[in-house]
């Protein structure tokens, strides 16, 4: 049997490595998959401490297909966002989309 420590830390390992490529990339699809490992992260850490805690409620996993929803349609939302700005300024690296600035 695995204990809980097992997976909050294999948690806070995806959670650092999903950080590190939010701060450090700068192509805006290596941020996406960073979320989405931080995401992932938060799944492993609602699913474990419901295996662990009361197995009677369903809140763990209820919440991880909640976050399964979210990160679909941010995966989703944020492409097209990527796509669209690619096509009009035919770069994806973060640093060079001032769309927003005056």
């Amino acid at each position: 049997m695995v204990h809980l420590s097992w997976y909050i830390f294999l948690s806070a390992a995806l959670f650092s490595i999903g950080l590190y490529g939010v701060l450090a990339r700068k192509n805006a699809i290596a941020i996406l998959l960073g979320v989405e490992l931080m995401l992932n992260a938060a799944n492993i850490n609602l699913v474990s401490f419901w295996r662990y805690g009361n197995n009677a409620l369903m809140g763990g996993q209820v919440f991880s297909i909640i976050v399964f929803a979210v990160a679909a349609a941010e995966v989703a939302v944020g492409l097209a966002l990527v796509i669209a700005v690619y096509r009009s300024r035919n770069t994806i690296v973060a640093d060079e989309l001032d769309l927003l600035k005056w």
